[in-house]
């Protein structure tokens, strides 16, 4: 029985990433295996506890031993979203404080999903906002992300609403400050433009 079992999780595994499948729905699974949504649950609770899956969430799952890259898991645990806020400008190398979760917006309602690994947490946007990002090629999968200057305005929404505290330090020669100031105006408060003259004016004075 073992050695089926592992000649099963071979299997399954070969063909997952024969099609460059790593991370899957049921619907996926039934589809690219042809068995019945019965069976299909059956295997899929079978091969997380075997380890060959995790679980993120209900009804999406990963092949544990060929993850993809975390910021692509971040956009499939929650759609539609990108990443931005503090782990974007972290990527950026606009703040320099260590981000150990990773930060995403989106239109949704606000939400947090953990892992064993990792925290993901959403931030909700307002859909005019909703822009500012692209495509980010990787070597493992390619994932959407803010533009620097749309992180940092994301963020500093977030701070003018009280929701984020104001870092100390920020490095701003990858940003583009007209282009900042755009973003910012998408949310539709007068105070951000002060908020990034805060920031532009301490940078001065440091």
């Amino acid at each position: 029985m073992k050695k089926y079992t592992l000649l099963k999780q071979l299997e399954i595994r070969a063909k997952l990433l024969d099609v460059g499948v790593t991370i899957f729905t049921p619907s996926n699974f039934e589809a690219l295996f042809t068995t019945p949504p019965l069976k299909t649950k059956y295997i899929l609770e079978t091969q997380v506890d075997n380890g060959l899956f995790i679980r993120f969430k209900k009804g999406l799952y990963g092949l544990k031993t060929d993850l993809p890259n975390e910021e692509y898991i971040a956009n499939r645990l929650y759609t539609p979203s990108y990443i931005s806020f503090e782990y974007a400008l972290s990527h950026y190398g606009v703040i320099v404080e260590s981000v150990y979760h990773i930060t995403s917006a989106t239109t949704k309602p606000t939400r947090l999903y953990k892992t064993p690994q990792l925290a993901f947490f959403y931030y909700t946007v307002k859909k005019d906002a909703y822009t500012g990002y692209y495509l980010k090629e990787s070597e493992k999968n390619a994932y959407f992300i803010a533009e620097p200057e749309k992180a940092l305005a994301d963020y500093l929404y977030f701070v003018n609403l009280g929701k984020k505290s104001l870092l100390d330090r920020f490095y701003l020669a990858s940003i583009n400050k007209e282009k900042l100031l755009s973003y910012t105006e998408l949310f539709k408060r007068k105070e951000l433009a002060s908020l990034v003259d805060k920031i532009y004016d301490k940078l001065r004075q440091d």
